[in-house]
């Protein structure tokens, strides 16, 4: 018997007797009926997409953007501007974080609203001349180069931390609600892509790419986020953290699936592009059907001693390869770097030596400066007049109903009870830092208008800002008085 302890008056002890451990091993007929809606609703999901592309590929997109190409840039940032630009963004973001944190919100909020603060949407509107001195047009090319390597190191290190088991315990509940939580938002950001297409898209366009964009950008829970709030108010060992973690790692793993086949037609399109998605998944099970248990039984032998600066040497070279690879093939090197993270044990020493040496300068450094870059992109007044922001709000609403709504329905399906259903919905609509690669992602490739990246930049901001006040209100009543076991059954 699992339990958690959740302080407050008198709340209901569940009946079923089965606890999270047990519900590793559910009965034939519980499988069967999970299989069998799952199956279902991925058929239905799929058909309910194709009716969508039906109706949007006859509508007509005006003017040309240049689709899935960015314009070089000729110009080159001096080095001394590229320091001054990194030492404001340092000295903005750190402020930041420590406004936000005493606010109870995780420091991602902070940063992302300190590249913000940094862009067009403040500080070139209050201080165009300031802005224009500190951020010039030529100084773009260097921060993409250092927030794109952040990122991708970043996503190194997500894969370390990666633990695979989690996706073979408590399979059949976590597979459910992720994929619940990704398949509703999908639909409804693809539906919607039925209305806004004719007026936020260009005519060089697709359609197709244009509604899967907008579905995936809706559908995306950010894990390195919700595993910092869980770390940070002590939630991550208990029953619904733990089943919040599960679902998460599912959630991203789809996600990057989704991205990969995504980019792979949105770059290449019709056969081209199927051919990109087989070699990714190609790549995929060449790195964990074979280099991975090569990588365990070597990193295994030799983990009684310290990592030397050749091994840690050997495994950056590995992670460059994987991203040169993955960039080869047509997907983004972040794709790449996550997997090479991913291969290498997550408990083993040379893990823990790679965290401790690299997590400080990306999270202190190079990350900042990703938000910086991404801030500088976003441009809020375009967003101009009523229905551009009567559109924004029905980005977040349907953003976080749809999130939301899908995992809440299938938790209980699964056998949560209502409240604790709600905590692990509210926590799967965090989105945060995997949001703005998307969205980078999306407007690189010419799919998203500026007007378009600066509203889902602010859903972005507003359904991660919103995970910790839902929260609190969820736990409100349980803050005092006699602490009870509550058991859930998944």
């Amino acid at each position: 018997m699992s339990t958690v302890l959740i302080p407050g008056p008198a709340l209901e002890t569940l009946s079923d007797p089965k606890s999270i451990g047990d519900s590793t091993k559910p009965s034939t007929v519980e499988v069967v009926r999970v299989v069998a809606v799952y199956l279902a609703t991925i058929v239905i999901s799929v058909l309910l997409f194709f009716l969508i592309r039906s109706r949007g590929e006859g509508l007509i997109a005006p003017g040309v953007s240049g689709f899935g190409s960015a314009a070089p840039e000729t110009q080159i940032a001096t080095f001394a501007h590229v320091l001054l630009a990194l030492l404001v963004v340092l000295a903005v973001s750190r402020l930041s974080r420590a406004v936000f944190r005493v606010m109870h919100q995780p420091a991602v909020i902070g940063e992302i609203v300190a590249g913000i603060m940094l862009g067009p949407s403040l500080l070139g509107y209050i201080a165009p001349g300031i802005s224009s001195y500190l951020f010039p047009a030529s100084l773009a090319p260097s921060l993409n180069l250092i927030s794109q390597a952040g990122v991708v190191v970043f996503m190194f290190l997500i894969g370390l931390e990666f633990n695979p088991r989690l996706l073979m315990t408590r399979s059949h509940a976590a597979l459910a609600i992720s994929h619940a939580s990704i398949i509703v938002p999908f639909l409804l950001g693809s539906s919607l892509a039925l209305v806004i297409y004719p007026t936020y898209a260009t005519g060089d366009v697709p359609f197709t790419v244009f509604a899967m964009f907008m579905g995936i950008s809706l559908s995306v829970t950010a894990f390195p986020v919700l595993a910092r709030i869980l770390t940070e108010r002590r939630l991550q060992a208990t029953d619904v953290g733990t089943v919040a973690l599960t679902c998460a790692a599912v959630d991203d793993a789809t996600a990057w699936c989704l991205l990969a086949v995504f980019i792979g037609v949105a770059q290449a399109m019709t056969a081209q592009g199927f051919f990109t998605a087989y070699l990714t998944i190609a790549y995929v099970m060449v790195m964990f059907g074979l280099v991975r248990p090569l990588f365990v039984r070597l990193v295994r032998r030799f983990d009684d001693a310290v990592p030397s600066q050749g091994a840690l040497a050997l495994v950056m070279t590995g992670m460059l390869l994987s991203s040169l690879a993955t960039e080869f093939i047509g997907i983004h090197a972040i794709f790449g770097a996550f997997l090479m993270g991913a291969i290498i044990p997550h408990d083993t020493r040379l893990a823990r030596r790679l965290v401790d040496n690299l997590e400080n300068v990306v999270v202190v450094v190079l990350l900042p400066m990703f938000f910086a870059f991404t801030g500088l992109r976003t441009q809020i007044g375009l967003i101009n007049g009523a229905s551009a922001w009567l559109l924004c709000g029905v980005l977040i609403l349907l953003a976080t109903l749809g999130k939301f709504g899908g995992s809440i329905f299938a938790a209980r399906f699964t056998g949560m009870r209502w409240r604790e259903a709600a905590i692990l919905a509210t926590l799967m609509n965090t989105r945060g830092l995997m949001e703005l690669i998307v969205l980078n992602i999306g407007l690189d490739l010419k799919i998203l208008s500026p007007a378009l990246f600066a509203m889902l930049v602010i859903m972005a901001l507003v359904t991660t800002f919103l995970t910790t006040p839902v929260l609190d209100l969820l736990y409100r009543g349980h803050q005092s008085g006699e602490r009870r076991p509550v058991t859930i059954a998944v």
